[in-house]
């Protein structure tokens, strides 16, 4: 029984005091110090609010052109709520790799600019990791640097997204519709997001193609002339860049792969195009040849009569 005894006191004694322990130290936030309490509240109360926490990587593959590279960086101006991220390789595992590497930088969307035979810009635009993705040909590429417009709005400012309405006639083009703009839409409280709206990104469809503005909006700044609301009069739209076209070729159902959802029909490969150039070439060429056979077959057909005069002067 002494034994017993002991050693519960032994115990009690090693316990310590509630008075003596120090007091938990505040969670540090992007907003100041918060006590711990005040934060479980709040994650415990059920908020209705969305909240955007949009995260898009964007990357290359290697071996890009210093042209579509700089179309990269132009976009990765355009969104804060991007990452970037290093080239990674064109090759058959890329979609696994790539998946990885969103999962890694905790991103939600991908932008992966694919350059083939230092010609060729394809575009994956993918939802990460169960996907849609799209993949597009990207032309009539012109950057900043190549465009120099006047129009120049602040950088990490939230744009408006304006679609033409032939989003709405089919249903491969509402998707692509709803995809463009949970990519490009800047998330309202992101922390490198500025809560202004300046400029407008301008997606509209034109011969089944996809065309891409960016316009400043221009507002008068003397004091006389300031705009009351709602009056959309004398503001206007000055271009700033960059300009690319989008041609969808097809969309799928995975990250990266899976079913295909949609095939363009009217899509034709660059190669094919380049080679039906090279066969109009040729075959002007195989003209030419056969032109000249045909005219020394006549000449051997028909020769021409001995002048009688030819050997008049020869003395």
């Amino acid at each position: 029984m002494g034994k017993r005894k002991r050693s519960e006191k032994a115990e009690a004694e090693a316990v310590p005091k509630k008075e003596d322990v120090a007091p938990e130290r505040p969670v540090r936030t992007l907003l100041g110090w918060k006590d711990k309490n005040e934060i479980e509240a709040k994650d415990n109360a059920a908020s209705p609010v969305f909240r955007n926490k949009e995260k898009v990587l964007v990357t290359c593959s290697r071996r890009i052109v210093y042209r579509y590279r700089h179309l990269m960086l132009n976009l990765v101006s355009l969104l804060p709520h991007c990452k970037k991220d290093n080239k990674v390789e064109s090759k058959e595992t890329k979609g696994a790799t790539l998946n990885e590497l969103v999962e890694l930088k905790n991103c939600s969307s991908c932008l992966f600019f694919e350059c083939r035979k230092a010609k060729d810009l394809y575009l994956w635009m993918t939802k990460c990791p169960n996907g849609p993705s799209v993949k597009f040909l990207v032309s009539a590429v012109h950057t900043m640097e190549e465009l120099k417009l006047t129009g120049n709005h602040l950088k990490g400012s939230r744009p408006l997204l304006t679609f033409s309405s032939n989003f709405e006639k089919d249903a491969y083009w509402k998707l692509l519709k709803e995809m463009l703009l949970q990519i490009f839409e800047t998330p309202k409280d992101h922390r490198k997001a500025k809560p202004f709206h300046d400029h407008v990104f301008v997606f509209s469809i034109v011969d089944d193609h996809i065309w891409f503005r960016n316009y400043q909006i221009s507002v008068p700044h003397n004091e006389s002339d300031k705009l009351p609301r709602g009056s959309l009069d004398k503001m206007t739209l000055i271009e700033v860049g960059p300009r690319f076209c989008l041609n969808p070729i097809k969309i799928f159902g995975g990250s990266f792969g899976g079913p295909t959802l949609y095939e363009n029909p009217l899509y034709v490969s660059p190669n094919q195009i380049r080679a039906l150039q090279k066969k109009k070439k040729a075959g002007t060429f195989a003209k030419k040849v056969k032109a000249k056979t045909r005219r020394k077959m006549h000449e051997m057909a028909s020769p021409l009569e001995p002048d009688e005069f030819a050997d008049m002067w020869k003395d």
